[in-house]
């Protein structure tokens, strides 16, 4: 499998995992939610939910493979202001939260640079080897 394809599939799991946490605990997720957004912030952490499945089948079905990955990184940079207010809200915390939501606000970069390079050539959508 090439290296684009792996990591399609790496990063599908990732969203995949993350898209599911958004069911199983969504108070953690609706406390990041800018309160600047219209609607509750529910209907906001549903929605990402919903999304990050989304582009997690996407990423690990290879028709969808390519146009998936671009989406996933501009979803990636849409999510950053939800990392923002985190990492405002957090600054009062203990220092092991604190660091946790600082650190995240890099992160977007490598995620995006991680989407980019899974909608490389060789990522699947008619990409196949013959």
């Amino acid at each position: 499998m090439p290296t684009p394809a792996r990591s399609a599939l790496a990063l599908a799991a990732l969203l995949a995992s993350a898209g599911a946490a958004h069911f199983i605990a969504p108070k953690q997720f609706d406390a990041t939610v800018p309160r600047t957004l219209p609607g509750s912030p529910r209907t906001w952490t549903t929605a990402s939910g919903v999304v990050e499945l989304a582009l997690a089948a996407g990423l690990a079905f290879p028709p969808t493979r390519r146009t998936s990955a671009r989406a996933s990184a501009v979803f990636f940079a849409a999510v950053f202001p939800a990392n923002v207010k985190m990492a405002y809200d957090w600054r009062d915390r203990p220092m092991p939260a604190k660091a946790l939501a600082t650190a995240r606000l890099p992160l977007q970069i490598p995620l995006i640079l991680w989407a980019r390079h899974a909608s490389r050539p060789g990522s699947g959508s008619g990409s196949a080897i013959r």
